[in-house]
C-alpha cells in the first residue's frame, strides 16, 4: 500500500505527498511520489497507480533503461541484413535530428509531423519528405515485437494520416525521363575519348548501351556473372532483382535481346562477373558527365533529371514502341505484374529508333 504524508508549505498551505514502494526480496525495486493539494486526490492517484503496477510485466518495463529513437535505428541497421543504400542513408540522416534522442516511450504523432516539418525546411519536396517518414515507419512498426522498444506504431500511422491530408507528404512522381538519341550522342562520344585517355576506367559505353537493351538497373548489370549466362537460350539469371517484398533470393530469368547478348559477348571472360564494376562507381561518371556536358541543368527536376536508371524506362519504351506485347516485354525487363508496365505502355512513337545507331557497333566489339 501507499503512504500519504502531509507538508506544511512555505505559503501556509498543505501538500500531500502521496509515496509507493515495491520491493521484491527484499530489495526496493521501484519507487514514485507526486505531491496534490488535497488529500483525495493523493489517495486517487495512489489507488490507479497501484493498479497500473500490478498488471504483469509493468515493474520490469519501467525499471528497464530509456532507449532512444536513435538506439531502435541503430538495431534496425545492425539487424538487417540487406538494406538499400538509400534507406540506410535516410536512417543516419534522421539520427542527425531532435527526434533521435527523444525516449523513444515519448515520441508521439506531433514529434514525428514536426521531423517532416524540418525536413521540408532543409529543401526537401513532400516526395522525399514521405520517403524520409516512410523509411522511419518500418523501425516503429518491429521496434517493440523484435528489441522490446516502445515505439508506438499507432502514433507514426496518425501522423503519416495527417501529414498526407495537409499534403506535407506525398507519394514520389514516377520518373519518365527518356535520353535523346542527342544526348546519348553527347554521352557516348565523352565516353569513348575517356576510354582512350584513361584504358582501364569502366566501360561506360558499354555500360550505358546494355542498360538500354537488356533494361536492367546499374545494380542487377554489376551482379551478373558468366556462370548466369544461358547463351544457347538467350538469357540471362538476374540474382536478388528488386522487389518490394522479397529482397533476397528473388532470381529472375530475363531474355536478351540480340543488342544486349551482343554486348557480352564483347567483354573479357577474366572475372567472374560479365561487368566487374560497382554500381556506386557507374551512377557517379554517369551523372559527373551529365553535369559536365550540361544535359541536366540546375533548375531541372529531380523527375526530369537524365540518370543512368533512365537508360532502363528507355529500354522498357523502346520494346513497345517496336511492338512488343506487355507479357514479352516483361520477359525481358522481368516484371512480376503487367500493371506495373501499363504506363510504358502508353506510347507515341512507332518503330526502332536505334536501327542503324552508329554507336551500336562500337559497343559490340
Amino acid at each position: 500500500m501507499g503512504t500519504i504524508n502531509a507538508r506544511k508549505r512555505k505559503d501556509g498551505t498543505t501538500g500531500y505527498t502521496a509515496q509507493i514502494l515495491r520491493k521484491k526480496g527484499g530489495a526496493i525495486v521501484w519507487r514514485e511520489a507526486q505531491t496534490f493539494d488535497k488529500k483525495r486526490e493523493a489517495e486517487a492517484w495512489i489507488r490507479w497507480r497501484e493498479a497500473e503496477l500490478d498488471k504483469p510485466g509493468a515493474i520490469e518495463q519501467l525499471s528497464k533503461g530509456d532507449s532512444t529513437l536513435a538506439d531502435a535505428i541503430d538495431k534496425y541497421l545492425a539487424a538487417k541484413r540487406t538494406i538499400g543504400r538509400t534507406k540506410e542513408q535516410v536512417l543516419r540522416s534522421i539520427k542527425t535530428y531532435p527526434i533521435a534522442s527523444k525516449d523513444s516511450r515519448t515520441i508521439r504523432s506531433v514529434d514525428i509531423v514536426a521531423l517532416a516539418d524540418e525536413l521540408s525546411a532543409g529543401g526537401r519536396k513532400p516526395q522525399t519528405v514521405g520517403n524520409y517518414i516512410s523509411h522511419l515507419a518500418a523501425i516503429f512498426r518491429d521496434a517493440k515485437a523484435a528489441w522490446d522498444i516502445d515505439l508506438d506504431y499507432s502514433e507514426m500511422q496518425a501522423a503519416q494520416r495527417t501529414l498526407t491530408r495537409l499534403e506535407k507528404i506525398s507519394k514520389s512522381d514516377e520518373r519518365k525521363r527518356r535520353p535523346t538519341l542527342a544526348e546519348l550522342d553527347k554521352l557516348m562520344e565523352h565516353f569513348a575519348d575517356r576510354q582512350i585517355r584513361v584504358p582501364h576506367s569502366a566501360p561506360m559505353c558499354k555500360l550505358i548501351a546494355f542498360g538500354i537493351f537488356s533494361t536492367r538497373r546499374q545494380e542487377e548489370i554489376t551482379r551478373i556473372r558468366w556462370d548466369d549466362l544461358d547463351e544457347q537460350h538467350s538469357r540471362i539469371l538476374v540474382r536478388d532483382m528488386k522487389h518490394p517484398g522479397q529482397k533476397k533470393g528473388n532470381d529472375v530469368w530475363c531474355e536478351l535481346v540480340p543488342e544486349a547478348m551482343a554486348i557480352i559477348k564483347s567483354m573479357p571472360r577474366d572475372k567472374p562477373e560479365i561487368f566487374p564494376y560497382t554500381g556506386d562507381a557507374i551512377s557517379a561518371a554517369f551523372t559527373r558527365a551529365c553535369q559536365f556536358l550540361e544535359i541536366n541543368t540546375e533548375e531541372t527536376d529531380d523527375v526530369d533529371c537524365l540518370v543512368f536508371h533512365s537508360m532502363r524506362h528507355e529500354g522498357i519504351s523502346r520494346l513497345f514502341e517496336m511492338g512488343r506485347t506487355i507479357p514479352l516485354a516483361a520477359s525481358v525487363s522481368g516484371h512480376r505484374t503487367w500493371n506495373s508496365l501499363k504506363r510504358y505502355a502508353k506510347i507515341k512513337e512507332v518503330g526502332d529508333k536505334y536501327a542503324g545507331w552508329k554507336w551500336l557497333d562500337v559497343v559490340c566489339h
